[in-house]
């Protein structure tokens, strides 16, 4: 054994038997120090007595920032203010709105924003609650990330411009909406497509009259962006006039306000129309006797006895303007003895020889009628169907007389009729409603309560038949949006509405069903008259399937929730 062993093994005995420790051990061990609250060993080299974790239990760096504030909504135009005072559209947990909210927040710009996020509330609750993840440097070269929540308490208020809304006389610009029917489902149709495409967006009121709407705006850009719509959606013609209201003699600045009379073509579905024989020819030599099938920017005629079609444009109609024969209140119900297909088909048309008999005749007389109609691909033996009784009719029109009346046919069948029952399910459905209000200054002087009972009876009663149109006209309901009902959630649970008279005093934007409690629910269902099984075969209502519905919860807005409550 030489020397060096031996000292080695000498050290070793005096050290207790451990082995000597390497340079970079000795250094890493000379840099350790604990931390002065929880004793974990940390780097001394940083100057920090304490280690990381306990300096986040100890430094609260979101010390100055605002943990609640609250945000003022507009329940009319659905818009939030953004000081000082500008009011902005934003919906719920949207961009725009999580923006509005950081920018509320006193003390935000002494730290790092890392994450914003939305931390899910109920919908009536008012409140609306944001997650927020920061950085700020705590000590030297010591950076601490935490996470905390701020609630924001939604604060119902009224912006200028709708305050400005409910004084009088405060529009500029107006748009008068009329159609000289005796019934107003044009306007219920017209109601659904301007909430579709959100086309009442700039109004500042709404005004049903007897004979239709009328639309306030507090610019003429926003009446005229409304009439460009119109003349997409349905045949009208326009009239515009203007009324000044103040000029400065010394800037020759003028103040107008803006009135445009819109007048709907008096045509509707299901109609009865006699043509001019000029304006027949023109179309394609058309039979002067049609039947009105749908109405768009244009209104499409039908001959139901050849099954040609032809478009009616406003521009034509109003250079020599007429109006129908008869409407659909006049239809007479008739049933399907037998028929027989002719073998000409045009799309859905089906051209058939039936023979019918008058609902009212049955087991009284044998009197039957012979018909060619259109309907030969729905209609059977046994099916009752409506339309137009001419063999003893005598119209009190110019155009009438006209006619050859040997070539009249005795009856023109329109539609197919279902048979409804008084006691049945509520509609799977329902639809939206615009917030309107009644013009009755006029109606007070001159109409009794009885007389107002009736009217409003008699719009309930073209709402219904609306209603009913929808579900017998699958290419009507995809025009405009269809909403679940709450009967559609839970079929087994479904029970009938009661029925609602229409609100005559502000049709709000609301549900016409009653909730179990005796509350009236704030949405337009479907209707007291349920939806039953689509099967032809017995003659049963169509049904509306639930994929042509829309969720509740897509068009759930914070107005939505105030008016729940």
């Amino acid at each position: 054994m030489d020397y060096q062993s031996v000292f080695g093994a000498t050290a070793a005995a005096i050290n207790g038997g451990a082995t000597p420790l390497s340079a970079n051990a000795q250094e890493q061990t000379m840099a350790t120090v604990l931390c002065c609250n929880c004793g974990v060993p940390i780097d001394g080299t940083s100057g920090l007595s304490m280690c990381y974790d306990c300096i986040k239990l100890s430094v609260d760096i979101t010390d100055g920032i605002q943990k609640e504030s609250t945000l003022s909504f507009c329940r009319n135009c659905e818009r939030f203010l953004r000081p000082p005072s500008q009011w902005v559209t934003a919906t719920l947990e949207s961009r725009e709105l999580l923006a509005l909210c950081l920018k509320r927040l006193k003390g935000l710009q002494k730290v790092r924003l890392i994450d914003a996020s939305f931390i899910w509330t109920e919908p009536h609750s008012r409140r609306i609650k944001v997650k927020l993840t920061v950085q700020r440097e705590a000590f030297n070269n010591t950076i601490v990330q935490q996470s905390f929540e701020v609630e924001y308490v939604v604060v119902a208020t009224q912006c200028p411009d709708c305050a400005k809304s409910f004084t009088v006389n405060t529009w500029r610009a107006t748009v008068q909406i009329r159609q000289k029917v005796p019934h107003k489902r044009t306007f219920f149709y017209l109601e659904q497509l301007i909430l579709k495409h959100n086309a009442h967006r700039d109004t500042i009121s709404i005004l049903e009259t007897k004979d239709g709407l009328d639309f306030f705006y507090s610019q003429k850009n926003h009446a005229i962006k409304m009439l460009d719509f119109l003349s997409g959606v349905t045949p009208i013609r326009t009239k515009k006039s203007e009324e000044l209201i103040s000029m400065d003699t010394h800037t020759a600045v003028r103040s107008y306000k803006f009135t445009f009379s819109v007048e709907i073509v008096p045509i509707c579905k299901d109609d009865l129309v006699c043509l001019p024989k000029k304006l027949a020819r023109a179309s394609g030599n058309i039979s002067q006797l049609v039947l009105c099938s749908r109405v768009g920017n244009a209104v499409h005629l039908l001959d139901p006895s050849s099954l040609d079609a032809t478009d009616l444009q406003p521009s034509v109609y109003w250079r020599q303007p007429f109006t129908s024969l008869a409407n659909s209140s006049t239809l007479t119900e008739f049933v399907v003895l037998d028929i027989e297909l002719t073998g000409t088909e045009k799309g859905r048309l089906a051209m058939a020889d039936a023979t019918v008999a008058r609902s009212v005749d049955m087991g009284r007389n044998d009197t039957t009628y012979y018909v060619r109609t259109h309907l030969g691909g729905i209609l059977h033996p046994g099916d009752t169907v409506l339309g137009y009784f001419l063999s003893n009719a005598n119209f009190n029109h110019d155009l009438w007389d006209t006619l050859d009346q040997r070539n009249v046919p005795d009856v023109v069948l329109v539609k197919k009729s279902y048979p409804r029952k008084k006691k049945n399910k509520g509609r799977n459905w329902r639809l939206r409603r615009m917030a309107k209000e009644y013009n009755d200054r006029d109606d007070n002087t001159t109409q009794s309560t009885k007389q107002r009972q009736m009217e409003a009876d008699r719009i309930e009663r073209d709402y219904e038949i609306f209603l009913q149109e929808l579900e017998e006209d699958p290419e009507l309901r995809s025009t405009i949006n269809l909403y679940k009902s709450s009967n559609s959630q839970n079929p087994e649970k479904a029970r009938p509405a009661r029925p609602t008279k229409m609100d005559m005093d502000g049709i709000e934007e609301a549900q016409v069903s009653m909730d179990a409690d005796g509350d009236a629910a704030m949405e337009t269902d479907g209707g007291d008259e349920g939806v039953e099984s689509d099967d032809e075969s017995d003659g049963s209502a169509p049904d509306v399937g639930l994929d042509e519905l829309l969720d509740e919860i897509d068009e759930l807005t914070l107005e939505d929730a105030y008016l729940s409550e």
